[in-house]
């Protein structure tokens, strides 16, 4: 056996294909004119991106003449930094459009709404996000539609999925909320995300993850948008809480929470989440919390004005108005107090609540609440790559990373509202959106 082996070996190594060594690498190489590779830090002038099969090689110095076969694109004219990276999207369905998708509510179906949800994948990339987690939508489907981004069948960022969130009954996603009985008895027919009791949110975790879930979401407190009466105060025991979360990280996964009312937060971060989305009430033990615990906070700063927007002009339930002009009162002091005290700050936006593609309007939020734009800008990647666990891989521009890079036309370290209109997209070394950059060409 041991010379057959050694036999079969040596006419490898003989073979042509052998002497022809590996399939050389795909090179692409970015001109860009000022270069934010690690958003927080200065930017660098005139750098050369080596790009080898989707990952960043190396970083030179100046304009570096285009090697053999490599596909150059010109960026001298652009600022060009990592992609971002938003922690709350909900990419399922319609998304911002509250009278359009009650209306139409009981005419979809799962495949109507995955249509939707591949076109607000693309469009989420095109804004310049290359990587979302997606915190609530059908689970399968969620499931799938990451694949298929992943296989390249579709179009879209990398997505790290929740599935369905948890919900006690009655709660914020409990999806008979409001409903007439006929409908609510189908939809808790065939709902499995809700849970009473520790037993059975332990179960509802495990669900998930065998449906898909890469992360697990569930809610702490009540929500603006659920269509039942009562607040946004807490609305799970430390019990129910405790079983999520142990549970999710036991299987190797993080825990998001979705948490309005202080209570509820405090509550959350005690028995260990990994994020706190939305805190629109925090106080001073909420925020010792915080930094206590290396909890992430998730602002969404976005979500409560589109909310109160759509709320004001009658487009969302009755039962939510008043919530919707509470959290939005309180929101803007709570993430003011919070980013002064230094508490852990990463990029979300909820969209899904607000339009898909308008995800970078959040730093002008995040600007006006206290940051700086550099430190906006670092919110979305070094930052939200961090909280999610995948620093190692994006964030940031540096060898080894993958190649998800963006240009944006101006600086927006001198004005975050430039970061609105993206103009160039790549992700894994693959051009998304050219549209403002010169023609790509391979070089002689």
């Amino acid at each position: 056996m041991r010379r057959l082996t050694a036999a079969v070996l040596a006419l490898l190594a003989a073979s042509p294909l052998a002497a022809q060594g590996a399939p050389a690498p795909k090179v692409t190489m970015i001109h860009a004119g000022t270069l934010l590779a690690e958003p927080g830090k200065p930017p660098r002038g005139p750098s050369t991106i080596v790009i080898r099969d989707g990952r960043i090689a190396e970083i030179r110095d100046g304009y570096a003449a285009a090697e053999p076969g490599a596909r150059l694109i010109d960026l001298k004219d652009r600022f060009v930094m990592p992609g971002l990276i938003d922690m709350h999207v909900h990419l399922w369905g319609i998304g911002g459009d509250p009278l359009r998708d009650r209306l139409t509510a009981l005419n979809r179906d799962d495949a109507d709404d995955m249509m939707y949800a591949v076109t607000n994948a693309r469009i989420t990339l095109e804004a310049g996000f290359t990587t979302v987690r997606d915190l609530g939508g059908n689970a399968r489907g969620m499931r799938a539609l990451r694949e298929g981004v992943e296989r390249g069948d579709v179009e879209g960022p990398t997505i790290v999925n929740a599935g369905n969130s948890i919900s006690v009954s009655g709660g914020h996603a409990d999806a008979s909320n409001g409903l007439a009985e006929p409908f609510a008895e189908a939809v808790l027919h065939r709902q499995v995300s809700t849970c009473d009791g520790a037993d059975d949110c332990r179960r509802a975790v495990r669900q998930q993850v065998a449906l898909g879930a890469q992360v697990i979401k569930y809610m702490s407190t009540g929500g603006v948008l659920s269509n039942v009466s009562g607040g946004l105060g807490r609305a799970m025991t430390d019990e129910e809480m405790k079983a999520i979360i142990d549970t999710a990280h036991g299987l190797g996964r993080q825990v998001a929470t979705h948490s309005h009312g202080v209570a509820g937060t405090k509550a959350a971060l005690a028995a260990g989440v990994d994020t706190v989305d939305h805190g629109s009430f925090l106080d001073d033990e909420a925020i010792k919390l915080f930094k206590a615990k290396g909890a992430w906070l998730v602002p969404t700063m976005l979500a409560p004005q589109a909310a109160l927007q759509q709320a004001r002009a009658g487009l969302l339930p009755p039962a939510t108005i008043p919530k919707a002009e509470e959290a939005a009162a309180a929101a803007m002091a709570s993430h003011s107090k919070a980013i002064a005290a230094g508490v852990k700050v990463a990029f979300g936006t909820d969209t899904g609540v607000s339009k898909h593609g308008e995800n970078a309007r959040e730093f002008a939020l995040l600007v006006k609440a206290g940051m700086t734009p550099a430190a906006a800008l670092k919110t979305a990647t070094v930052n939200a790559a961090e909280a999610l666990g995948r620093a190692e891989r994006i964030g940031t521009i540096e060898p080894g990373k993958d190649a998800d890079i963006i240009a944006i036309a101006g600086n927006p370290l001198e004005d975050v509202t430039r970061m609105e209109q993206v103009d160039f997209v790549m992700r894994h070394g693959a051009v998304a959106k050219a549209a403002g950059h010169r023609a790509a060409f391979p070089a002689d």
